[in-house]
């Protein structure tokens, strides 16, 4: 059995895509708890209702690109303005079935983000990405 990380933040728009990688994070073991956004508002309102509270925040957050109203890029323009002590706790992927190539460039060269990852979401490489 892998060793659990704390919780994990999956953002999402698609709900097939989010039921499907949190059936696959489940299942991997890797996390104590799920916590489902079906956008980057909802995400960060979930962080922002939790920011004195930092036994619910989330260790990692797994992020979509193309989202409606507030897309990925936009979520990380507003989580880079918050506390410090969140961001150095919770590590950030972005989770993305994106083809293009501004938008690959573009994730890669955000300091926040770890790594772009291509849907579906494999488990080996979650677990690469929790032991660095």
């Amino acid at each position: 059995m892998p060793n659990r990380t704390g919780k994990v933040l999956l953002i999402d728009d698609n709900e097939i895509d989010l039921k499907i990688h949190y059936r696959i994070i489940n299942l991997s073991g890797f996390f104590d708890e799920i916590i489902s956004c079906q956008s980057g508002e909802e995400g960060l309102h979930y962080i922002n209702k939790n920011l004195n509270h930092p036994e619910n925040w989330p260790n990692f957050i797994l992020l979509d690109i193309q989202m409606p109203e507030m897309d990925g890029f936009e979520f990380l323009e507003i989580y880079k303005t918050l506390p410090k002590a969140f961001l150095d706790s919770c590590k950030l992927a972005i989770l993305s079935s994106t083809l293009d190539f501004g938008d690959i460039k573009k994730a890669e060269a955000n300091p926040l983000v770890i790594k772009l990852l291509k849907k579906p979401l494999y488990p080996n490489e979650l677990k690469d990405l929790l032991s660095k």
